[in-house]
């Protein structure tokens, strides 16, 4: 294409391109764009976002460069148009592009006795779409939010008879066979955790690439990957897939805390339900610690708009060690969010670990 027949294209992004919304990626803001056919991601700056977003076949340069220039305070030039219709053609991301070869999966690591990981279900999306359609109606407002309610008034009952519970979780422990049900509930209730996330994400258009198993001896958990929830509608969707496990868990505990509650003080089921809600609600609430690899973490970043949190804090850090002049492309609020997130790291840590102790001390005592 000349220099000439360039500045007057009028290029239009093909349909079904989705482009996601902003995201800090340590100094930088990205957006994440995804090809309809071929599921390809990539990122973006946000001054390629800002002349994606408007390229509808009507504008050219001539056209996108005064807009151009009252945003960004600079001309777009013709090298930046010619190499982003470069990059966009290759991709096949405009309106009459071939569509580029999809990329080869990732090659798996080999399964070993002791760890390795094998997928279950030949369309993973397939499944779970079943799943949602049949169980669509629960997933209202109506339905979730008096079940949400019902969680928080759990969660406070538990923490008030505390001592109870306590108590009767160190008697479960002497129990093996008690101890034995209660396992494999909470193994199912990590199973149906999973499942919940599949089943979120298509409630919201997400898409399932692949539920599995993945086993590192002695555990062997379900394993349920939504591959594009990046991309989906807002940032409240994101937080409901994140959260749907750890909600299902404490939805699954209901029934339980209501019959704990009403049994007299003397009854024999009582040290098994105890500790069922104790490590049921410890298994649930664990999950929304904002520590990866948990889904608190992810929701965390869905939160505050930020994308691999964790490792972009050890970076950052890394550049405060090294002065000023490494830090210079970090925004004031990058600074705070990665700033804030390490120190809050380490206090997470050290209460997790003095609960975890204060817990085991309290069941062997």
């Amino acid at each position: 294409m000349t220099a000439t027949a360039a500045r007057a294209y009028r290029p239009a992004l093909r349909p079904g391109v989705i482009l996601g919304p902003p995201l800090l990626r340590g100094p930088r803001t990205v957006h994440l764009v995804r090809h309809p056919v071929t599921r390809a991601a990539f990122e973006v700056g946000i001054k390629e976002h800002f002349l994606m977003a408007r390229l509808d076949g009507t504008r050219n340069l001539d056209d996108l460069a005064p807009v151009y220039a009252e945003r960004f305070g600079r001309r777009l030039g013709e090298e930046h148009w010619n190499r982003l219709l470069g990059l966009l053609g290759t991709r096949g991301l405009l309106v009459g592009a071939p569509d580029p070869v999809a990329p080869a999966p990732a090659p798996r690591p080999p399964n070993s006795l002791w760890r390795g990981t094998r997928p279950l279900v030949a369309d993973a999306d397939a499944t779970t779409a079943r799943l949602h359609r049949l169980l669509r109606p629960l997933l209202h407002p109506a339905v979730q939010l008096p079940l949400l309610a019902a969680v928080l008034v759990l969660v406070g009952m538990l923490a008030w008879r505390s001592g109870e519970l306590l108590d009767g979780t160190a008697e479960l422990v002497r129990q093996p066979f008690a101890l034995t049900g209660v396992a494999l509930f909470l193994w199912a209730s990590i199973t149906l955790h999973e499942l919940a996330h599949g089943v979120a994400a298509q409630h919201y258009g997400g898409h399932v690439a692949e539920i599995g198993l993945r086993w590192r001896l002695p555990a062997a958990l379900l394993y349920c990957t939504v591959d594009d929830y990046l991309f989906l509608p807002g940032r409240r969707a994101k937080l409901v897939v994140a959260g749907a496990g750890a909600q299902l868990n404490m939805v699954l505990l209901l029934p339980f805390g209501v019959w704990w509650f009403l049994l007299p003080a003397d009854a024999a089921e009582r040290s098994p339900l105890a500790g069922l809600l104790v490590l049921g609600t410890i298994q649930a609430l664990s999950n929304l610690v904002p520590l990866p690899p948990l889904d608190g973490y992810r929701m965390l970043g869905h939160a505050l708009g930020a994308d691999h949190l964790a490792p972009e804090t050890r970076t950052y850090l890394a550049s405060r060690r090294r002065g000023a002049e490494a830090l210079a492309g970090y925004s004031p609020r990058a600074r705070r969010i990665y700033t804030a997130y390490a120190l809050g790291s380490v206090v997470l840590v050290l209460l997790v670990a003095a609960a975890t102790t204060g817990l085991v001390l309290r069941l062997i005592g």
